[in-house]
């Protein structure tokens, strides 16, 4: 399986760094792994549904 970074990721779906950590923290994306302080994000992770606010259809 092939990984990439948080930062990746955050680029990839045009969000903060820090909000992909904290969905890696909060074990919301399916196969994340850490190693020391940097997260390895599978490439194919699927973008989790924000919860902090209402969805109006996106």
């Amino acid at each position: 399986m092939d990984y990439v970074t948080a930062k990746d990721k955050a680029k990839e779906w045009g969000i903060s760094l820090r909000r992909v950590q904290t969905f890696c923290e909060t074990n919301r994306i399916e196969g994340v792994i850490k190693f020391g302080k940097v997260w390895a994000i599978p490439k194919k992770a699927k973008r989790p549904i924000d919860g902090r606010r209402a969805n109006k259809g996106i």
